[in-house]
């Protein structure tokens, strides 16, 4: 219910920003939104995964009280990254940025993507040290609504005072509402309850980078086939262009909503199984959570099938240009639902470097597609990049699952 109320969240801000600003504008917002996501696939150096990893062990172990350790190395690693990749706007040309995306004020896109890189990354590793902390509605409360309040909120007040130009720079700001909540939820409240007496596992930040980076490579290579269209259209067409594909991305993902549930509670339960090598249990969980999967996912995409036309037209009337890139989109997350959590079964049984070569794998395929199709079809051209790579990084997933341990992740 947390993960539909988000949803409907999202979808009533965009309903707002798209009615209510220029689709340049929110072309705008999209394209920080999404160099954002990139960004943080880097910066947060898999940490955000690696601490529900931690999670399932340190309880196998009986030994969670370690997780606080483990929690503030993991801040100092991301300050680390964020500074890292600050370092190279202060020495690139701002005419060099502009010339990449082809656009006049990119520069000051990317410029703000950077600046508020820190506040969003640290509040996706509280987010999932919350869940870590076995307080999951609090995360996901978080996740899907909270994290969308204060923008919608923002962006209501400058639209009523007529300062459309600003909405990018609140978009950030909202990271910064959110940093200092989600710190204060983590360290004041779930950090002061005593944890249970337990044998110290202690994790130095070496330790923990070993673990968590490949995770990173994943979390990127994710990022990157998620986001690469986005600002591949960028660079070859408008910001319009950008604000009418975002919307199909966004439909598109509401059919993922399912999966995306399921694997919050089934995350640190595949580590924790897993290392206790119980397979007919791990085996039964991942069957559960495959077909609660197609259930619910399946009927979303054969109503936007049947309605797409109708639905776009509600952000705007232009926005029915991306019919036919969201149709794509579909497929996309059909082959999502019947795989199941493949990746995350990857991760979560420390095969994170062989999901990397499949991940890494499916982003070069979705650049070269990218080159090649998006500057003559458009939107068209970069639907069809990102389903091509998504359905081959999730079958090539799934038959690797199916060939390391005979465990199932596809519908069966």
């Amino acid at each position: 219910m947390l993960r539909a109320s988000g949803i409907l969240l999202m979808f009533l801000l965009s309903l707002f920003l798209t009615n209510s600003f220029s689709a340049e504008i929110v072309g705008q917002y999209d394209f920080v939104r999404s160099f954002l996501m990139i960004l943080s696939g880097a910066s947060l150096l898999g940490t955000n995964q690696a601490i529900i990893y931690y999670s399932g062990i340190l309880t196998s172990k009986k030994s969670f009280g370690s997780i606080r350790s483990i929690y503030f190395k993991m801040n100092f690693l991301i300050l680390i990254a964020c500074s890292i990749l600050y370092l190279p706007l202060l020495v690139i040309d701002k005419e060099i940025i502009n010339q990449i995306f082809n656009k006049q004020g990119a520069y000051e896109l990317v410029n703000l993507s950077l600046q508020g890189l820190v506040f969003y990354s640290i509040t996706m590793l509280n987010i999932d040290t919350i869940r870590a902390l076995k307080h999951t509605l609090i995360s996901e409360g978080f996740r899907n609504v909270f994290r969308y309040t204060p923008f919608f909120i923002f962006s209501i007040i400058l639209y009523i005072i007529d300062s459309p130009e600003d909405l990018v720079v609140w978009f950030i700001y909202s990271f910064v509402v959110i940093f200092v909540i989600s710190t204060a939820v983590v360290y004041f409240f779930l950090f002061k309850k005593n944890f249970p007496k337990s044998a110290a596992h202690n994790f130095s930040s070496t330790e923990i980078l070993r673990t968590s980076y490949p995770m990173a490579l994943s979390a990127i290579s994710y990022f990157l086939m998620q986001s690469t269209d986005v600002l591949f259209i960028s660079a070859y067409d408008t910001f319009e262009s950008v604000a009418y594909y975002s919307i199909a991305v966004k439909l598109a993902t509401v059919t993922a909503l399912a999966l995306i549930s399921v694997n919050i509670v089934i995350a640190p339960k595949i580590a924790s199984i897993y290392n206790d090598k119980n397979f007919s249990q791990l085996k039964l969980i991942l069957k559960k959570a495959t077909r609660i999967n197609v259930v619910i996912s399946l009927p979303i995409i054969i109503l936007l099938l049947l309605f797409s036309e109708y639905v776009l037209s509600t952000f705007g009337s232009n926005y029915i240009l991306a019919k036919n890139a969201l149709w794509i989109l579909l497929i996309a997350q059909f082959f999502n639902s019947i795989t199941g959590p493949s990746a995350l079964y990857l991760n979560m049984t420390g095969r994170q470097k062989k999901l990397n070569v499949i991940l890494l794998t499916s982003l070069l395929i979705n650049v070269v597609l990218n080159i090649i199709l998006v500057p003559p079809l458009g939107m068209l051209g970069a639907a069809i990049s990102t389903t091509t790579s998504f359905v081959i990084s999730k079958i090539l997933a799934s038959a690797l699952v199916f060939y390391l341990d005979n465990v199932k992740t596809f519908i069966s």
